[in-house]
């Protein structure tokens, strides 16, 4: 199995007349996902390689049954390509979009909460979700990744996603499904959101969680690692030599204090029995001990 995205998901991409959301949406086709339609006001009617374009995202799900979303717009249209997919009745939004201003990432987070509460967002600012061999939606280079379980991944680096993945695959473990949630302030799905999805996964059988400094979002994985995941879990957590007050990488990537510090998150997840790596390649290791002793 898988959570979130599998081969029975259909896309609807939005802008995929553009250049980034043409290159990525035709990658993910070619992997095997089952991209139905692309968006765009002013080119309804007209497709891309085969793919119709439809002017609204109501009427790509009417016609096709879509029930995912890639945005890859541009920043300032990026929140109502999200609130024009949700309102269409798509129930997974993936958006990839950096740069969005955090006041307008918080409305469209409350008006999804509010008005909209079944639909999940993905994102934004992140390299998208994956499951190996089913279906890939976003950024992710397929070819770095294994398919067949027995390890979930959720990060906010896009990056170490990419190396997570592939240094699983060098050592032949393979992923259920692997989340990038992205590093801005307000996320649409958070650490906590995927280990409940993966705890409640028959087929993922240990979890893998890479986080990086600011906000407390690992704090939070952590206290709900502690008390309902049962699933062995690897973190490693990036920044460990960032100073104090300033910005690094992410827009929610910065230390306040004492709060956000990736000693103060190593720390919370190790108190909640997490085995914590140093770096990205003892992760691997780490996670290829455990699967073994599945």
């Amino acid at each position: 199995m898988s959570i979130y995205v599998d081969e029975k998901t259909r896309v609807v991409v939005h802008g995929l007349t553009g250049g980034q959301a043409r290159f990525h949406g035709l990658r993910n086709r070619d992997y095997g996902t089952n991209v139905v339609a692309g968006v765009n006001p002013a080119k309804g009617g007209q497709d891309v390689e085969g793919i119709p374009v439809f002017a609204t995202a109501s009427e790509a799900r009417e016609a096709t049954g879509a029930n995912a979303s890639f945005v890859a717009v541009p920043a300032k249209v990026a929140p109502g390509s999200v609130l024009e997919a949700a309102a269409a009745g798509i129930d997974l939004i993936v958006c990839i979009t950096e740069g969005i201003p955090a006041q307008d990432e918080a409305r469209v987070y409350s008006e999804l909460r509010h008005k909209y509460p079944s639909v999940r967002l993905i994102g934004p600012n992140c390299p998208g979700v994956i499951s190996p061999g089913k279906c890939n939606i976003g950024i992710t280079a397929g070819e770095i990744a294994r398919a067949g379980g027995p390890v979930g991944i959720v990060s906010r680096s896009g990056t170490l996603t990419y190396q997570a993945l592939y240094e699983l695959k060098q050592m032949g473990i393979g992923v259920t499904t692997c989340v990038g949630i992205g590093g801005d302030p307000v996320p649409g799905t958070t650490f906590v959101d995927c280990l409940a999805a993966f705890e409640a996964d028959p087929s993922t059988r240990a979890v893998m969680l890479i986080g990086e400094i600011g906000g407390t979002e690992e704090e939070k994985a952590a206290a709900f690692i502690a008390d309902r995941v049962t699933k062995p879990v690897v973190a490693y957590i990036a920044g460990v030599t960032a100073p104090p007050g300033r910005r690094m990488g992410h827009a929610g990537a910065i230390i306040s204090g004492n709060k956000g510090t990736a000693r103060a998150k190593m720390e919370a997840l190790g108190e909640a029995g997490v085995k914590v790596a140093l770096n990205p390649t003892e992760a691997g290791e780490l996670m290829a001990q455990l699967v073994r002793a599945l």
